[in-house]
């Protein structure tokens, strides 16, 4: 059996369902916008997230009337084929390349926390695997002109803490070898894949070398293959992952040369039959996980928790609480490992 079928045939009611609006300043400088989704149906409620990164997309879909035929009665996975033909868009979204994925996951974890719930079980329970705590990284840009007083900052009051950090063409080597020197960075993140985004870092030779050679044994990722990297990135394609560019099973099987590790955001995959899919494939071809965060304010976060419990828990996970998500490093923030729960039920913690 797949890891799908513990969930399709679950037995899902729907009777009606509502969208909340979040927002936050976040510590990445700007405003961040998610919708919150909530199912309700006989006597319980199951929650999603969906964390498109265009406000405007959540503001137009909070206005809209509601686009689902509920009252809606049968299996997780009929929904989910709902799901696949409803129109979640009341106008084109900003981005019809990625954003389609990022409500699916949304709708569809709402759905299935609210299965779960009607059902009396966890994530975990159905699967009938054990979770485990869940080690956490916290993802980092160093500010404009960079610098490692943030990281120095967090380090002070959570001396344990490790880091995802997204290097930047701007930092000078002296940054990157104070930031090795700590010992604490987990993965850096080149970004050399995006286009017309206000994270794009188009690949450079010199910022390559000096990652590579700086932090040996760190995770590489969404590197930018040019013909001046591609010398240099061969020498560490061992520590290559990617985030970017997988959206499916048949993304990571497109890939040049198979990977190490990946990291694995159910929002970037969308439908839950597919995010299972492309997590048994990684565990048939020995491919290392680890969870990537996409700034959830809510439910969403606890969420990648919850898989990461059940599937990839030792890993560096991109996933650190909500309470790193703020300016100001605080010692009351939750510190890794997350433990699981006692009580648990749904699709959260």
């Amino acid at each position: 059996m797949g890891f799908y079928d513990a969930f399709r045939d679950l037995a899902l009611s729907i009777d009606s369902y509502e969208l909340i609006g979040h927002s936050l300043e976040v510590s990445s400088g700007f405003e961040r916008l998610t919708t919150e989704i909530v199912f309700h149906g006989d006597g319980s409620s199951g929650r999603g997230e969906d964390v498109i990164y265009d406000a405007v997309d959540h503001i137009a879909v909070q206005d809209a009337p509601p686009a689902l035929p509920l009252p809606f009665k049968g299996t997780l996975d009929e929904f989910s084929q709902l799901l696949g033909e409803a129109q979640l868009f009341p106008v084109p979204p900003v981005r019809p390349e990625t954003s389609p994925n990022y409500r699916r996951w949304g709708f569809e974890s709402a759905a299935l926390d609210l299965a779960l719930r009607q059902a009396g079980l966890s994530f975990d329970a159905a699967l009938g695997i054990e979770p485990r705590p869940v080690r956490f990284i916290l993802s980092l840009r160093l500010g404009d002109p960079p610098d490692i007083a943030r990281v120095n900052d967090w380090l002070a009051v959570a001396p344990w803490l490790e880091f995802k950090l997204d290097a930047e063409n701007s930092w000078p080597r002296e940054l990157i070898e104070q930031l090795a020197a700590t010992g604490k960075v987990e993965s850096v993140d080149l970004k050399g894949l995006y286009k017309d985004t206000e994270v794009d870092n188009p690949p450079e030779a010199r910022l390559y070398r000096d990652v590579v050679d700086l932090f040996p044994d760190a995770w590489i990722e969404d590197p930018g293959f040019t013909a001046e990297t591609r010398p240099i990135l061969l020498e560490a394609i061992d520590r290559i992952t990617w985030d970017a560019p997988i959206h499916s099973l048949a993304d990571i099987e497109a890939l040049e040369f198979e990977p190490k590790a990946l990291n694995i955001k159910p929002s970037r995959i969308g439908p839950l039959s597919e995010l299972l899919r492309v997590i048994e494939h990684c565990n048939r071809r020995g491919i290392a996980m680890y969870s990537g965060g996409q700034f959830e304010l809510g439910v969403g976060r606890t969420q990648l928790h919850v898989l990461a419990s059940v599937f990839f828990p030792d890993s560096p996970n991109d996933a650190s609480p909500v309470d790193y998500h703020g300016f100001d490093p605080t010692e009351s923030a939750p510190r890794s490992p997350l433990i699981p729960p006692a009580e648990r039920i749904g699709f959260d913690w």
